[in-house]
């Protein structure tokens, strides 16, 4: 298994397992507010609205992350991830 947190300053802090690759290009920096985490991959929402995706991509759960932002929520399922817009 692999985690994910945000810290204080929310920077993200990745650990555990990486057989999958679950922690590769895990984002550096601050301003991440929220991290989901499906089986292999995670995704984190940025204080902006932005989404970063890491970890393993086998099943495409990378393909298209949105790179424009007015994201307000995140969740990921076991090969997939969604994100909810401001506008709905």
């Amino acid at each position: 298994d692999a985690f994910a947190a945000v810290a204080s300053a929310y920077v993200v802090t990745t650990w555990g397992d990486v057989a999958h690759e679950q922690c590769n290009d895990a984002p550096t920096g601050t301003c991440v507010v929220a991290i989901a985490c499906g089986d292999y991959h995670s995704v984190a929402l940025r204080y902006d609205g932005t989404v970063v995706t890491w970890g393993n991509n086998e099943c495409g759960q990378r393909d298209d992350a949105p790179t424009c932002g007015g994201f307000v929520a995140i969740a990921c399922g076991q090969f997939h991830s969604v994100a909810l817009r401001n506008d709905g």
